[in-house]
């Protein structure tokens, strides 16, 4: 049995294990374990074998040929979960050969779906596992069509353990954005709307009619009505990116009308009608620090947003959106601890980042809690998770240990030493 500590040398054991599937059982010992489903154990011990964890608890004996690592009292967590990012579909975001955020089309593009898209060597995925992002939507742009498409799952490892999960939901706009789409007013957008999901419905009775020609007129095309049916069948949750208060009671009721799977997307005035939003058991992915409003429709926006709808019973995710999306979902750990310094219970926090969001998008049965049967998606930090410094030592994803060097880490190595000479990158 090999034990490793965790020490600020602990960077170089952790490139040790990278990329490298898992060849024996790890047994994390005397770590402080959140388990975000049993509570927090000191003292505790996680152990994981085939990318699986296998066991738990105080006091466990590691298996025969472990590798043990010893935490020290470390904060052990599982791994945080971003849910709206851009990752794997925009690498810089004025070249516009390196975006595939959206489709441009006119008033709908529902269809469109952006998995085919993602690029699993994007400089930005390591970038952000190496602060304990382990899994990651990654959405398309809601600026210019009122359905802006179907985003993706995906498990940011390395290797076997990348993975994407496409058409993971339909991402739509309500409100000021999709007024000027729809003719200007807030009545218009639910006028399409609606008409939209009942041609939906048609072509569901009707697609003989379309393969034949014989349909008859629709707002939307095709595709867009096929893409719309798991949507409205309840298989596939619709994001709803929405901020005024009687704009998300008009979701609700819409939800409701249509036996919709609804997520709320920002709700900068979520806290207004929170027991609305619970009553109606729907979640809400939100950034804890949008407090300035940009718009007249989130002029309700406070930083004790996250606190007051969970307060209320709603289930929130927490994510890093607005000028921020495109590239520091990294920072979503640090956003968790904005929210927690303005009201929201700090294991309502990590909740937000782990368990919440496994339960939204329907991953709860192998991710988001350090539990007996999930994937070992586990990270190991040198101080508070939330705390603006804080960084992981070790992150393992599915069992396999990721390496911790980025493009930013070989920077900074190519240039620590000024005296030497820079080795030239195109020999």
């Amino acid at each position: 049995m090999k034990t490793l500590h965790v020490h600020a040398g602990v960077f170089v054991v952790a490139s040790l294990f990278a990329a490298a599937a898992q060849a024996a059982p790890v047994a994390i010992v005397n770590g402080t374990v959140h388990t975000v489903s049993a509570g927090t154990i000191s003292n505790g011990t996680v152990v994981f074998d085939n990318g699986v964890i296998s066991a738990v608890g105080v006091g466990l004996a590691a298996p025969a040929g472990a590798s043990v690592i010893d935490a020290k009292g470390a904060n052990v967590t599982p791994g945080l979960m971003n849910s709206y990012t851009r990752l794997g579909i925009l690498e810089i975001e004025l070249e516009k050969s390196t975006n595939d955020t959206e489709a441009d089309s006119p008033l709908f593009s529902a269809a469109f779906d952006l998995a085919p898209g993602i690029n699993p060597a994007s400089a930005l995925i390591p970038i952000t596992r190496v602060k304990g992002i382990t899994r990651a939507i990654t959405a398309p742009d809601l600026g210019k069509t009122m359905f802006a498409g179907q985003g993706a799952l995906m498990s940011l490892g390395e290797g076997a353990a990348f993975s994407i999960q496409p058409k993971i939901a339909m991402f739509m706009n309500i409100g000021e954005r999709a007024k000027r789409l729809t003719g200007g007013a807030r009545g218009a957008v639910w006028m399409v709307l609606r008409q939209a999901f009942a041609d939906a419905r048609y072509f569901e009775r009707h697609k003989s009619d379309f393969d034949e020609g014989n349909a008859r007129e629709t707002v939307l095309p095709r595709l867009d009505l096929e893409a719309l049916l798991p949507v409205l069948n309840g298989k596939m949750p619709l994001v709803v990116d929405v901020d005024r208060a009687s704009d998300i009671q008009a979701v609700i009721a819409l939800a409701a009308e249509y036996k919709l799977k609804v997520i709320l997307l920002d709700a900068a005035e979520g806290w207004k009608v929170a027991a609305e939003i619970a009553k109606a058991g729907i979640p809400v992915i939100l950034d804890p620090t949008d407090n300035l409003p940009s718009r007249f429709e989130s002029l309700g926006a406070t930083l004790e947003n996250a606190a007051k709808l969970n307060a209320a019973g709603v289930k929130i995710a927490i994510a890093v959106m607005g000028e921020h999306v495109a590239y520091n979902g990294r920072n979503a750990a640090f956003y968790a601890g904005i929210a927690a310094a303005n009201g929201l219970p700090r294991e309502a926090a990590l909740a937000a980042l782990t368990k919440n969001p496994a339960e939204m998008w329907g991953i709860a049965d192998k991710y988001g809690t350090l539990a007996v049967g999930k994937d070992a998606d586990v990270v190991i930090w040198d101080m508070d998770p939330l705390e603006a410094g804080a960084a992981p030592t070790h992150v393992f994803i599915k069992g396999q240990a990721q390496s911790l060097e980025t493009r930013q880490t070989k920077l900074r190595e190519r240039y620590r030493n000024l005296s030497a000479p820079a080795e030239l990158g195109y020999r």
